[in-house]
């Protein structure tokens, strides 16, 4: 383990957790890296916090669903208002921020002109007047709102970009291609977290927002549960001290990576995001720390050995951009080992941190395939993808979606998977099934 840490930011730590044998000819090296934060500044959250010393500078654009699905029921506008409103009153005194309102365009609700504003006492006040003039009429183009918070978070000479986008209904005023377009060129300038409210939305249009911009997703079926979750979320953006935290891992010559994955809090597969980093070096994003702890899941092939041989099989470290464009590396490093043996116990014994997370990366993977299969009507290959989903959650523990799954089946036996479909669904509940499906839990201590 190695770190790093320079004064009032989050000192960065890196472990690494593996089997390194493999038996004659084996090319396959796993390893669990553990990247945890601590340490950072101390400056509380919310108004009244220092705009200067110790936290970093921010800049939020908080995007509020409008269109005409938004009056029913009325209450449900209501909600959003009071919902954006407490994320305003949640910003620390100096941020910078918008906020915009969307149909199938956006508009500048606050403070207008192209222009952030900066969050004190009497913009927070001026931008919740502006609030009360929200109105639901119009479609949904989300892409165009994107552009837009783009622009203008680009606008602030800040270190943290971030976004919150609130929609209710589907993306139906614009292409996929269209709204893939607006992501991709958003992908790397902010970060994003993406809430659907009610059940009118699609799951796939709001995780994949989240997915691509580096945020969290998640459902309010209830619209009164709005303003608390616009609380917390903001509560963790402001908690954010480094952006654009890259992860790099080197290879020598003769591997091949074949996948980098995040496996906690969530599974995100980072794999296809790399970017070069030269020789045998890339990185793959992770956005936005604060102080907190991720795990990720390597996977390198390498070239096979004799018995008795061992190699450095990857380097992993962090870096973000510096001030002259290159990155600056954070001194944080973890070093995966491949070791040739005979010894068979050795060679087959799976590390516990491996076999876990690679069945909460199941875990994910079956429940959308489960609902997936339900959903046309073939229900014997549901029932067999959502048992082996509750048979999974079950033996690592994960709580949370075994509660989510007893939603959606009868489970008759979780330790073997048994399960009933169940015949009667309440369309919340899977949704917040699938919208929560790659949310994981930690290796049991």
């Amino acid at each position: 383990m190695a770190n790093f840490a320079k004064p009032d930011v989050p000192r960065f730590s890196v472990d690494v957790y593996q089997n390194e044998y493999l038996p004659e000819g084996g090319r396959e090296v796993n390893a669990i890296v553990t990247v945890t934060a601590t340490g950072g500044g101390t400056i509380g959250k919310g108004p009244g916090a220092a705009a200067a010393g110790r936290r970093p500078s921010a800049a939020v654009a908080v995007m509020v669903d409008c269109s005409g699905s938004m009056d029913y029921p009325p209450t449900k506008m209501r909600h959003a208002r009071d919902a954006t409103a407490a994320a305003v009153d949640t910003l620390r005194d100096g941020t910078h921020f918008a906020v915009i309102g969307g149909t199938h365009v956006a508009t500048e609700v606050y403070p207008g002109g192209g222009r952030l504003a900066v969050a004190g006492p009497a913009a927070r006040e001026e931008a919740k007047r502006a609030l009360r003039r929200l109105s639901a009429g119009g479609g949904t183009a989300i892409g165009t709102w994107l552009r837009l918070a783009d622009r203008l978070l680009a606008s602030a000479d800040v270190t943290l970009r971030h976004g919150v986008l609130l929609t209710d209904g589907r993306n139906e005023h614009e292409s996929p291609d269209d709204l893939r377009a607006a992501l991709d060129a958003c992908a790397g300038r902010f970060t994003c977290d993406a809430r659907g409210v009610g059940t009118d939305w699609e799951v796939k249009e709001v995780t994949a927002i989240a997915s691509a911009l580096l945020g969290t997703a998640d459902i309010v079926a209830d619209p009164a549960g709005l303003a608390a979750d616009f609380t917390r979320m903001m509560e963790t953006a402001m908690g954010k001290e480094v952006a654009d935290v890259a992860l790099r891992v080197w290879t020598p010559v003769g591997t091949a990576i074949r996948f980098v994955k995040q496996v906690a809090p969530a599974v995100e597969d980072l794999t296809g995001r790399r970017t070069e980093a030269g020789s045998r070096a890339g990185d793959y994003p992770t956005g936005s720390w604060g102080d907190e702890s991720r795990d990720y899941h390597l996977c390198v092939e390498v070239p096979p050995a004799g018995l008795g041989r061992e190699m450095l099989a990857a380097r992993v470290s962090l870096v973000v951009p510096g001030p002259d464009g290159t990155a600056q590396n954070l001194g944080a490093q973890g070093l995966v080992r491949a070791v040739w043996t005979d010894d068979m116990t050795a060679s087959t014994a799976i590390s516990p941190q491996v076999a876990h997370y690679t069945g909460q990366a199941e875990l994910a993977q079956v429940i959308k395939q489960g609902l997936d299969l339900r959903k046309v009507g073939d229900f014997d290959g549901a029932t067999a993808k959502l048992g082996r989903a509750v048979q999974l959650a079950s033996a690592s523990g994960n709580a949370d979606t075994a509660k989510l799954l007893a939603k959606v089946v009868d489970v008759v036996d979780a330790a073997t998977g048994t399960v009933r479909l169940k015949t009667r669904v309440a369309e919340a509940d899977e949704m917040t099934l699938e919208t929560r499906s790659t949310k994981t839990v930690r290796v049991k201590k």
